[in-house]
């Protein structure tokens, strides 16, 4: 696993809530494959990827409106076509894990949506790689 963390925060609002007054599980995984898209797409340079497997989903608890969340990435390791991800989301005041994903992998893909080596084996901490640089 590689020293590369990428962290954003997000705001339970009422329009992100379950008929029970809490984060709707839905909206919370819409948050974090949204973002892990956009972790992927920066380390391997191309905004041609695709979800292939999201690990086991376990809510470890809820979060309510007004909750600050935030979701933290690492890179786990890269493959031929693929990149690993986790991803462990918590409350940002009080500290409670919500959920945690161990692994969010994604492929590089070309035109026609076959998997196409990638060429990364170490992460960078911008978005160099989608500039070209």
């Amino acid at each position: 696993m590689s020293e590369f963390r990428h962290i954003v925060r997000k705001w339970v609002k009422p329009e992100d809530l379950n008929q029970h007054g809490a984060l709707f599980g839905g909206r919370l995984l819409q948050w974090v494959d949204e973002e892990a898209a956009i972790v992927a797409v920066s380390q391997l340079g191309t905004i041609d990827v695709v979800t292939r497997h999201m690990s086991a989903i376990d809510f470890a608890a809820r979060a309510d409106r007004g909750d600050l969340l935030e979701l933290e990435y690492r890179v786990e390791r890269f493959g031929r076509t693929s990149i690993v991800l986790s991803c462990r989301v918590e409350n940002a005041v009080t500290g409670q894990e919500v959920l945690t994903l161990e692994q969010i992998v994604f492929v590089a893909v070309d035109a026609e949506g076959h998997p196409v080596a990638h060429g990364r084996t170490e992460a960078t901490p911008g978005t160099e790689r989608l500039r070209g640089e």
